[in-house]
């Protein structure tokens, strides 16, 4: 096993830890209080950076070069590792939005997104990547 291919292992680990608390909120959804809410806006936040890290790194030890997000995502889209390339796109777009959400309306629009959208994404390349450990 070589240095790249470690490398994307040790970090699909990392990004199990934070997509199973991510999963532990979800699956809580419909009781989380307000407080909760934010809690897993940042779960979302911090299990999303892992993925396209992971994605990066698993690129990476398959001889694809990439540097940042939006060419990860791009390429992982391209080789089949992410199905749906543009809730991808859309998560990176608003991940920073996310955290600065104090308008109830944006805040429950977010929440949506996560749980509707975001988290099926997340979940399909965490599957995928396991696959392949």
């Amino acid at each position: 096993m070589n240095n790249k291919e470690i490398r994307w292992k040790q970090r699909y680990e990392n990004f199990t830890k934070a997509y199973n608390q991510f999963d532990s909120a979800i699956s809580m959804f419909e009781n989380l209080s307000v407080l909760e809410k934010e809690g897993l806006i940042q779960r979302f936040e911090y299990t999303f950076e892992l993925a396209w890290k992971t994605l990066k790194d698993y690129l990476e030890s398959q001889s694809v070069m990439v540097s940042f997000p939006r060419e990860v995502i791009k390429s992982a889209f391209h080789y089949g590792i992410i199905i749906d390339g543009e809730v991808w796109m859309d998560m990176l777009e608003k991940r920073n939005l996310l955290a600065h959400t104090y308008n109830e309306e944006r805040f429950n629009l977010a929440m949506k997104k996560i749980k509707d959208e975001y988290y099926t994404a997340i979940k399909q390349v965490f599957c995928d990547l396991g696959d392949k450990i």
